[in-house]
């Protein structure tokens, strides 16, 4: 039997949280072991928000480029060099990865444990360790902070053909001829207006009513809206049905749509319907963790699992499954264990960016969430048209919204779809933060002409 090593907390998984976990758990003195199967820095810096990031602006740069006629410049033809935006996304990944190592190798007596670890008992883990040795350790207080994967498509046919996923489609080196997406959330609009951009034909199809189901109506109507326009073809309640070869290099996907059955032909087939925790391989059973029925670890607000001690944070717990989200996991954890405080989860803002362009930036409720609570609210609404720095630069797509407390004058969430949307956003959460009244945002003096400015307008339409 191998011999046990004890330790004061184990933290499984390097996400945003989890990399700083382990480093404040060790500089308050603890002894502290951190478990990772793969690269350092989680899914944000290796295969989603770095990497796809940086993929979103040299898609952004494609397009303004080939829009340099509207602004009276002309550039000449354009072509896109998809091994040089591969070799460019890698290049910045490898750099954000090589910053995590080296902050995690610069903590004296912090154990690094690469491998696959499962738990054995409650507070006991087995670690498989890369290089083919195996190692028992246990602690009172336990980490999970393993994440989330894409999830695979299921339909029928799907094993004879190649289906990209959100990691594989960024290692392409050659441009779809016609990318057929299945998935209608952020995932699917952020990689369809990409490769549009980058020249490939691009079909959304999505089995909901509409895009961006969690959005209001007038929002997910005006992102459709704008990716048709930008020339993506837009299938909504339309489910797919079967998948099949089509020669040696396209495929055919059959779907049932409301106006009856249909066949679409492309090259290339990315699904985008979701992601699944990476939960099976941590045998959460054996240590008696409590998961709901998709697999994501169930924790209540201070992130503590059912079995006292044992915590999961990021991605794998469910709920928003955003970096900022992770990190917040970390401070919440933070507080309650290093400096005795009491921190939680209730109530916390869980702003999001959507990064097609323009951006889609939202915070707090939507109308449809805040008139099924009962609120009395108003609605303050702004075309970006009506913004002065938005018709400077060309960019008057989409619209600004915000949902006010009728009673309180407070801002109860707001929506940006439009230039650096994620940015406006986030001074109206500022606001939320600091629960100043709407009053003070359409009376605030913002420097001309900036985005901020359409906050003064934005604000002034409840004036009416």
């Amino acid at each position: 039997m191998p011999q046990t090593t004890n330790y004061d907390a184990i933290v499984i998984g390097t996400s945003q949280g989890g990399r700083l976990l382990p480093i404040a758990l060790t500089k308050a003195g603890r002894k502290v072991a951190l478990i990772e199967r793969g690269h350092m820095g989680g899914t944000c810096v290796n295969v989603g928000c770095t990497p796809t990031k940086t993929m979103v602006a040299s898609a952004r740069l494609a397009y303004q480029a080939k829009r340099g006629v509207d602004y009276g410049i002309h550039t000449g033809p354009i072509s896109v060099d998809m091994q040089a935006i591969r070799k460019r996304k890698q290049s910045i990944v490898e750099g954000a990865r090589s910053a995590f190592e080296s902050r995690i190798e610069a903590v004296q007596g912090l154990d690094q444990l690469r491998g696959l670890a499962h738990f054995i008992a409650p507070k006991t883990l087995e670690v498989y360790l890369n290089g083919g040795e195996t190692r028992e350790i246990t602690a009172p207080m336990i980490f999970i902070d393993t994440g989330d994967r894409p999830k695979q498509l299921a339909i029928k046919g799907v094993e004879s053909v190649p289906v990209l996923n959100s990691t594989t489609i960024m290692e392409l080196d050659t441009i779809p001829e016609h990318l057929l997406i299945i998935g209608g959330g952020y995932i699917g609009l952020e990689f369809g207006q990409m490769f549009r951009r980058f020249g490939s034909q691009v079909t959304i199809i999505q089995h909901r009513p509409r895009l961006l189901m969690s959005e209001d109506e007038d929002v997910s109507d005006e992102v459709t809206k704008i990716l048709r326009e930008d020339g993506i073809t837009v299938l909504t309640a339309t489910t797919p049905q079967q998948v099949e070869p089509l020669g040696s290099r396209h495929i055919q996907l059959t779907v049932r749509t409301p106006q009856g059955e249909q066949q679409l032909t492309g090259s290339h087939l990315l699904a985008a319907t979701g992601r699944v925790p990476n939960t099976e391989d941590l045998t959460p059973e054996a240590a008696g963790i409590h998961l709901d029925k998709e697999g994501y670890i169930q924790v209540n607000r201070q992130l503590e699992t059912n079995v006292p001690g044992i915590y999961a944070l990021g991605d794998v717990k469910g709920g928003p499954a955003f970096t900022h989200i992770s990190y917040d996991d970390f401070r919440i954890l933070r507080t309650n264990l290093l400096e005795h405080g009491s921190a939680s989860t209730q109530d916390r803002l869980a702003p999001y960016t959507i990064f097609i362009d323009p951006q889609l930036g939202r915070v707090g409720m939507s109308e449809n969430e805040a008139r099924k609570q009962g609120c009395n609210i108003r609605v303050a609404k702004l075309p970006m048209n009506a913004v002065i720095r938005a018709l400077e630069t060309g960019e008057t797509r989409g619209f600004m919204k915000a949902i006010v407390d009728a009673d309180t004058q407070q801002i109860l969430g707001c929506t940006i779809l439009g230039m650096e949307g994620g940015e406006i956003m986030t001074i109206i959460q500022v606001a939320m933060m600091g629960k100043l009244p709407y009053t003070a945002l359409k009376e605030g003096t913002f420097t001309h002409p900036t985005l901020a400015e359409g906050l003064n307008n934005l604000f002034m339409t409840l004036d009416s």
